[in-house]
């Protein structure tokens, strides 16, 4: 009897993850703001508008990857570096995840979590970003492989769904000044990233020279006229990458034209989320208060809310040659950087953290690209065995696969250093106490941050 209810879970939960956000995320808005007695006029059109938002930026940002993810790729063949890890990006890991036995339960677990946090007010952000909690599926697996302790496993996976629900909190006001929409946050695993970069932000605002400039897009345009446009930066950028892969003259035109398309696209399409989660968010706000003095919700969402901002792109295509002169110079690097290459989470997370200064945000990227190698690097062994256990993924003789742009890295290998105490290790014990001081450091500062803004008392948001 209890097989079959954890059979009828399964289905569940698999078939609701199958429907995509253009469906799921509609829904689930739509039940929310009949819980907070949102018109049901406004209530449809919102609901659809944000079907519409989820679905557009997928098919832009799909457009724009598969334009340039071939050619930082064959960047990657024209160097000629050899190395013995493949970065295979996140399709095999989430599919490794998935087929975890246990895997099904972890849709369940966040869910109560967040509720049980929320109700004790620990929280104030209710995440309905379903489709990553593969990534506390694949933390788990990554601790079982280690400790073969399952209790331990997901004691791992909920600390990791905890911490995103708390960094929620700490970074909606910076979404909020990312996007214009009020009432929402991002809730991806790597923006937790932004715990070590907030600390290197801190000392970059100490440097003369690098505190007095704040290079946003909006900036770009004012100093550099036309060159300062998404389209023409996306040109620009785009070529250059193409002549440095070795593309002949019609193919650099064509990803040229390509990612000037897909930039001056993404914005518009990235100002239906404000248009669909606005009202939604008037009518929480006017609920909370009526029903809840003194608490604020706010709903956690995927990162493409913020796929608008220019910035994250710009920074994402500038660091491409770098990452692979970092690749092949770093000692202690395995990676060959391939499939994750276009490290789109460092890139939105440093947007979060500067407000948006590609200065700031480009030398954040620099110092912190080593630590994404290393920990993709020491993960490399046990990521293989994972997928030659679950079969499917052609690994060569000889050959490791993991993940560049693995998330959370450094709690990620804190976490799972952590749990070898069951195999006799208690280093990974000083790791976790060292990530706890710097995450209530982080915590201390970011409220601060976020009372200057709320206060207004730093500039105004940057224009679109």
């Amino acid at each position: 009897m209890e097989e079959k209810r954890m059979e009828i879970l399964k289905t569940i939960v698999n078939y609701v993850l199958d429907l995509g956000a253009g469906i799921f995320m509609p829904v689930i808005m739509f039940l929310l703001s009949l819980v907070v007695r949102m018109p049901l006029k406004k209530n449809i059109t919102a609901a659809l508008t944000l079907g519409v938002a989820f679905t557009g930026i997928s098919l832009v940002m799909g457009f724009m990857t598969d334009a340039i993810s071939p050619a930082a790729q064959q960047l990657v063949k024209h160097t000629g570096i050899k190395l013995t890890a493949l970065d295979v990006g996140w399709p095999p890991l989430s599919a490794i995840s998935w087929a975890w036995p246990l895997a099904f339960l972890m849709f369940p677990y966040q869910i109560r979590i967040n509720i049980v946090i929320l109700i004790f007010k620990w929280t104030d952000t209710l995440n309905v970003d379903m489709w990553n909690v593969w990534n506390k599926i694949l933390t788990a697996v990554l601790i079982y492989f280690v400790s073969k302790n399952m209790i331990l496993a997901f004691i791992g996976a909920g600390v990791q769904i905890i911490l995103e629900l708390k960094n929620g909190d700490l970074i909606q006001k910076s979404v909020e000044e990312a996007t214009g929409i009020p009432g929402v946050t991002v809730t991806h695993p790597h923006a937790l990233v932004a715990m070590p970069m907030t600390y290197l932000d801190m000392v970059l605002d100490r440097i003369p020279g690098i505190k007095d400039v704040h290079l946003d897009a909006a900036t770009m345009k004012k100093k550099v006229g036309i060159f300062g446009e998404n389209h023409i930066m996306g040109f620009i950028l785009r070529i250059f990458i193409a002549i440095l892969a070795g593309y002949n003259f019609k193919k650099t035109l064509v990803l040229g034209v390509q990612a000037a398309t897909a930039l001056l696209l993404l914005p518009m399409v990235a100002k239906l989320f404000m248009e669909a989660l606005a009202p939604f968010s008037d009518a929480t706000s006017n609920f909370v208060k009526k029903r809840f003095p003194g608490r604020d919700f706010i709903i956690g969402l995927d990162w493409p809310i913020l796929a608008g901002r220019p910035e994250i792109w710009v920074v994402m295509i500038l660091i491409i040659p770098i990452i692979l002169l970092m690749a092949f110079i770093i000692p202690g690097n395995s990676i060959l950087p391939f499939g994750g290459i276009l490290m789109t989470g460092l890139a939105f997370t440093t947007l979060l953290v500067t407000r948006g200064d590609m200065v700031k945000m480009l030398i954040l990227s620099i110092l912190l690209i080593p630590v994404f190698l290393w920990v993709g690097s020491y993960l490399a062994p046990g990521i293989t065995d994972l997928a030659k256990a679950v079969g499917g993924i052609d690994i060569p003789a000889g050959q490791m696969i993991t993940r560049m742009g693995i998330e959370a890295p450094i709690f990620r290998y804190a976490i799972i250093e952590a749990s070898k105490v069951t195999i006799g290790s208690y280093i990974g014990i000083l790791y976790i106490l060292l990530y706890a001081a710097g995450w209530f450091g982080y915590r201390k500062i970011m409220l601060k941050r976020n009372k200057q803004l709320s206060a207004g008392t730093k500039e105004d948001s940057v224009e679109e």
